[in-house]
């Protein structure tokens, strides 16, 4: 099986595909506002305990305390237990300062999930201090390899310390085994010294990066090419497989074509797939996709598959398929929980048998730790998945604003990506100097960016000039390109103000910024009206005094109703 791993990177996301044999199995989605939790530690203070619940609430400093249940916090054996363990309150109690790490992102309503168990990963090994063994990953299958490892760990372990040899280090010497392992140490050591300095809540350490957690933990002997379009990062990792996994350094390919590289390897459509509620076969059925916060369901389909011979062979051959095209769908939207998939009934046990082995068989390449159960009369199958992260539809999708919740559109930040892409390639003609383009108002800010950075960013990257109309109208995942050609012709049809020229408007809001001012809009076009942030709601009348690309300046004219004559 051939592997590859995709990196796009710009200023806005670093994203990561994991394709097998040319098909998409794996993404992941980082933003710098949205940077995840898993991994961090902290220095937490216990807000409350909640001994119905065997759980605790702890501030670590984040938007939302994190929760810890019992099951999850170290405490001293010989303690008295109730149901052979220790309760809640026994273990903590209000104020307490606790030394933490994330195990689970937030979902939803709910905070983050704690643990008191901590675990540092490196390239080779993973250190778990408190703890006496050693542990070997299952998916080393040599028996004597294995036994190697876990001698040589147990020679190299510290007291008190635990490991678990990670997949990578199949082959390792002692040597690289070593360096891995005082590495970690180190960084204990130095948590450790951080947590006696700091004052709680604080973080005291931060998972690395989404592009170098790839290289660590994905990167390795199976994966033929790493290839990534951003040179700067490209040097970077370079420089970390050097010392790493030197022999690796060939794969890594930077990535330098003007097509961009997810469209160049098809992912780009596939992330469209991803996030959809119906998913076609290529026989002609098709999966359809409900989820909830804790459960999802899987629903087969024949579709306008109408088979060859009989309907048990018709149901067999869309059965099979789904069971192949599940289990990809399952790591590529990396959905976790429950997970209840209805196949279409079949008849004989034998059939049966056949779907829930295929189901097994492309489960068991997942990384992520999931359980298959068998399948009922009804061709009802469950599956139990761990659940770490948010999905891609958490990354790319907001509940609807327009349907109360009850379904989903694209968020902002993934349309105003939509967009730009989009823009890139209309920019790419030779013929086109500049481009108009209309869209809903969050959309739009996201792309002109604080002060208009990203706008000038997008401007410097293509050597074109952009104009950009906001409207609150315009349905968050809508945008029309409105105009694109010459510079001249394209800036005249822009600007629907010009300079000492004189407009009625209403005063929608007052400026964010600066409140003694008024916003209103002219065909989405933003004017900014000086003086008028007390007259929201209220139509005056404006002179234009300074024009730009995305907003004019305007102080008021008069406030008294216009006579005909004067429009």
């Amino acid at each position: 099986m051939d592997q590859k791993i995709i990196i796009n990177c710009d200023y806005k996301q670093t994203r990561v595909a994991l394709l097998e044999d040319g098909k998409v199995m794996e993404l992941y989605v980082e933003r710098p506002l949205h940077q995840r939790l898993v991994g961090n530690i902290y220095k937490g203070r216990v807000e409350n305990v909640l001994p119905g619940m065997q759980a605790a609430f702890v501030d670590i400093g984040e938007e939302r305390n994190a929760f810890f249940y019992v099951d999850d916090i170290p405490h001293p054996r010989g303690e008295e237990r109730v149901e052979g363990r220790a309760t809640i309150q026994q273990l903590l109690h209000a104020g307490e300062e606790v030394l933490v790490q994330v195990m689970k992102d937030s979902f939803g309503s709910k905070g983050a999930r704690l643990t008191g168990h901590i675990t540092l990963p490196g390239r080779y090994l993973v250190l778990m201090p408190g703890l006496n063994y050693v542990g070997v990953s299952r998916r080393i299958e040599s028996q004597e390899e294995r036994e190697r490892l876990r001698k040589l760990m147990e020679e190299l372990r510290p007291p008190e310390v635990g490991l678990i040899v990670r997949t990578a280090a199949e082959g390792a010497d002692q040597e690289s085994l070593s360096n891995d392992l005082q590495f970690l140490l180190r960084l204990w050591e130095k948590i450790i010294n951080l947590y006696k300095k700091e004052k709680s809540p604080v973080l005291l350490h931060k998972d690395i990066a989404l592009v170098y957690r790839i290289v660590r933990d994905l990167f390795n002997d199976r994966i033929s090419q790493l290839i990534i379009d951003d040179e700067q990062e490209y040097h970077k990792v370079l420089k970390i497989i050097g010392c790493i996994s030197p022999h690796l350094i060939n794969r890594v390919i930077y990535y330098q074509k003007k097509e961009p590289v997810f469209e160049r390897f098809n992912i780009e459509e596939e992330i469209e797939r991803s996030i959809s509620r119906m998913v076609w076969l290529k026989c002609g059925g098709y999966l359809v996709f409900d989820d909830t916060e804790a459960l999802t369901v899987i629903d087969v389909n024949t579709g306008k598959y109408t088979g060859k011979s009989n309907l048990e062979e018709t149901i067999l051959k869309t059965n099979l398929e789904a069971a192949e095209e599940i289990a990809r769908q399952i790591r590529l939207r990396d959905i976790g929980g429950i997970i209840i998939v209805d196949f279409i009934d079949m008849n004989t046990q034998e059939h049966r048998q056949q779907v829930l082995e295929k189901l097994k068989q492309k489960m068991n390449m997942d990384r992520t730790k999931s359980q298959v159960l068998g399948i009922t009369s009804l061709g009802l199958v469950e599956i139990a998945r761990k659940k770490v992260r948010q999905g891609i539809s958490a990354a790319m999708q907001q509940p609807c604003s327009y349907c109360h919740g009850k379904g989903k559109v694209l968020s902002p930040e993934a349309v105003s990506n939509k967009v730009e892409r989009e823009l890139r390639k209309i920019l790419n003609r030779r013929e086109v100097e500049a481009v108009l383009i209309e869209t809903n108002s969050e959309v739009a800010a996201l792309l002109i960016g604080s002060g208009g950075l990203y706008l000038k960013k997008l401007e410097s990257d293509t050597g074109k000039n952009i104009f950009i109309r906001g409207s609150d109208n315009l349905h968050v995942e809508k945008y029309n390109i409105l105009m694109s050609g010459r510079l001249h012709e394209v800036a005249r049809h822009a600007l629907p103000v010009e300079e000492g020229g004189i407009y009625r408007v209403t005063v929608e809001e007052p400026h964010s910024s600066n409140p003694g001012h008024g916003i209103a809009r002219l065909h989405g076009y933003i004017l900014d009206i000086e003086g008028a942030g007390g007259l929201v709601g209220e139509e005056v009348q404006v002179v234009i005094k300074e024009t730009s690309r995305t907003f004019a300046r305007a102080v008021l004219w008069k406030r008294e109703p216009l006579q005909e004559n004067e429009l």
